[in-house]
């Protein structure tokens, strides 16, 4: 049981660092990202790649965190061009297709079949070695929660705010809204990358199968329940849908259902989470702190 609670947390914490990617553009500046999924890929696929190329293993951090800049910035030129809506289905769509894509280089990603293999962090400081993981993924969610707080208190921040409530407003007291957008994407995608690449070593694994849709939905659900535009609210998000995820097959045994019970009492889970959460308390646990004290 410790065991299985380690690994819980270990993926909760992963998670809370999406999460805080994921709220800093819907949250702070309202940008409706579906495709945070692709972006995430480019650090597991990162970190993939260069193991599977033979390549040392830290160079895996910077090749995810170059492919994580080239595809939020792609995502700030579409929304140059778009309405948010439209943004918003434009990124569930390139999402997609960099799936698909993943899916049919067999030669350079592995195809269907994946890479395997990459190493295990702290692997030689068994029986510890969840123990050194759940550290290190708690360390790094921290310092992103503390990076996040920075910038939403900042005057930056509160730039971001102003754009996503009033951005004509914005727009005639000088703010570059296309440039701030730029940085925000390019911040958040770092984020996503980091949880990308500790995710990629922490399975061991890197397949097509994790860039799918519900992907993105399940980090959606996670900021929706603990309170969008609340960075604390969002990590505790993070901690709640992964333990109720984790407790899925437990219900499976304990009624005796089919295996494939698991995966679409997930996808329910998720819906339906998201749906009651929208209907009953859409400010989610932990409502966005209003007035809080900007830093200049």
């Amino acid at each position: 049981m410790f065991d299985f609670l380690i690994h819980v947390v270990s993926i909760a914490f992963i998670y809370g660092i999406l999460a805080l990617s994921l709220n800093l553009q819907a949250g702070y500046m309202g940008l409706m990202n579906f495709g945070l999924v692709a972006i995430f890929g480019c650090g597991v696929y990162g970190a993939g790649l260069i193991h599977y190329f033979g390549f040392p293993v830290f160079l895996g951090l910077p090749l995810a965190l170059v492919f994580a800049v080239a595809m939020a910035l792609f995502f700030a030129r579409l929304g140059r061009r778009l309405s948010s809506d439209y943004w918003g289905i434009a990124t569930l769509s390139v999402a997609e297709i960099v799936r698909i894509f993943i899916t049919n280089l067999e030669g350079l990603t592995g195809g269907a079949q994946g890479i395997s293999g990459l190493p295990l962090l702290f692997a030689d400081l068994r029986p510890w070695d969840g123990v050194a993981r759940l550290l290190l993924f708690g360390g790094v969610l921290v310092l992103a929660w503390w990076l996040c707080e920075r910038l939403v208190r900042s005057n930056f921040g509160l730039g971001m705010k102003l754009i996503r409530e009033e951005p004509q407003l914005a727009r005639s007291l000088g703010y570059d809204i296309d440039h701030i957008r730029s940085v925000v994407l390019v911040i958040s995608a770092l984020l996503a990358a980091v949880a990308g690449v500790l995710y990629a070593h922490y399975l061991s694994f890197v397949g097509p199968e994790l860039l799918v849709a519900p992907e993105t939905f399940l980090i959606w659900s996670m900021v929706i329940v603990g309170g969008i535009a609340n960075n604390r609210g969002v990590v505790l998000g993070a901690i709640v849908m992964q333990f109720m995820m984790a407790y899925v097959p437990f219900v499976k045994d304990y009624f005796e259902l089919p295996s494939d019970f698991v995966a679409a009492a997930r996808l329910v889970l998720t819906g339906g989470v998201i749906l009651a959460f929208l209907l009953l308390r859409p400010q989610g646990i932990f409502p966005e702190r209003i007035g809080d004290r900007h830093e200049h």
